[in-house]
């Protein structure tokens, strides 16, 4: 990996877990966490169960959908607490510059060594549709001021930082299947351009389209100045399966994978059938039409990823299961990723 990144003598440019693994040349894998709507630390601690010691990093959102939520740098604290390193995302939705430099002074000081560098859902899209955004800085702009923090030490007004500068090994997001398509792959160069040492695509649903997308981030050059992570989910439900088809902007959805969700529940009682049963049976039918929808959902997932193990340029994946979290093991195990299943780290 070539970036333009300030190296320590060390020779990481920050040493988390995430990098070190990346520049080992691990095919890893990433989680997520949502932070509750509540100050309820058992809640993070529940989710963060599931995920420790089986993915490199764990992604803290920020105000996910433009939702209130427990801060991601607090929740990162608890994260490090329970002995699993976070990732944490910044979006540019709700704070200047000022708030923005600040916030990561502290994080820094707090331990954080990873930051993903976001612009941020529309409020319109969250419970506050009122408020007002910021965005004094864009995830571009962002990235540059934050790379200028750790390499150059200096704020975002070219004043000098006096003392520990923050260092976080840094991220972007890209999606490969916005429009317009072509623009794509240089929209990922320019984030690798401008500091970030790793991206985390959007979820893929559409293999074939994603294959062009990396064909041409290769044919750039750009997979050579960022390690690029593939993200994925598992789908819970056929209901899931066509909301985000169709209601979330930026996310195809290969229609095989709707037909797969549809005929996973074959054989089993229908909705309406479930209806007219008695509580204990239609508890047990219900039961039955989820753990055949989940089973079905993690099967697509584990088959994206190891078709994203086969392509060019491609260094891991992040699994967005987010209010999932149990489903991140069988899909690790089953891809023989991360630092619990990979078979090539055990031999290490």
């Amino acid at each position: 990996m070539s970036d333009n990144s300030v190296v320590a003598g060390n020779g990481y440019i920050v040493g988390s877990k995430l990098e070190k693994a990346l520049k080992a040349g691990y095919f890893v894998a990433t989680g997520e966490l949502g932070p509750p709507q509540s100050a309820d630390r058992k809640e993070i601690e529940h989710k963060a169960n599931f995920l420790k010691g089986i993915v490199e990093s764990v992604n803290i959102t920020d105000n996910q959908t433009a939702v209130v939520r427990m801060s991601s740098i607090s929740v990162a604290v608890m994260l490090m607490e329970l002995g699993i390193e976070p990732n944490i995302q910044m979006t540019c939705r709700d704070r200047n510059r000022i708030a923005i430099q600040s916030d990561l002074l502290g994080a820094y000081a707090l331990g954080c060594r990873n930051l993903l560098c976001l612009t941020g859902d529309h409020q319109t899209f969250g419970n506050h549709p009122q408020s007002k955004n910021v965005h004094d800085l864009d995830s571009i702009s962002l990235l540059q001021a934050v790379r200028d923090m750790r390499d150059q030490k200096v704020f975002q007004c070219g004043e000098k930082i006096k003392g520990q500068e923050p260092r976080f090994f840094l991220g972007a997001a890209a999606n490969p299947f916005a429009d317009p398509f072509e623009f794509r792959p240089y929209r990922l160069a320019k984030k690798a351009a401008a500091g970030a040492n790793f991206i985390q695509t959007q979820i893929i649903f559409n293999v074939p389209k994603f294959q062009e997308f990396m064909r041409r981030v290769v044919d750039l050059g750009a997979h050579e100045k960022t390690y690029i992570l593939a993200g994925v989910a598992p789908i819970k439900s056929l209901g899931a399966a066509k909301y985000m088809a169709t209601k979330v902007p930026g996310m195809e959805v290969d229609p095989e994978y709707i037909t797969r969700m549809e005929n996973a529940t074959k054989g089993l009682p229908t909705i309406a059938e479930i209806k007219a049963m008695e509580p204990k049976e239609a508890a047990e039918a219900r039961k039955a039409r989820q753990q055949a929808a989940e089973t079905a959902g993690i099967g697509i997932c584990v088959e994206i990823i190891n078709e994203c193990k086969k392509i060019e340029g491609v260094a891991g994946v992040h699994i967005m299961a987010i209010e999932w979290e149990q489903a991140v093991d069988s899909i690790v195990s089953q891809t023989q990723i991360g630092p619990k299943y990979d078979p090539s780290r055990q031999a290490a």
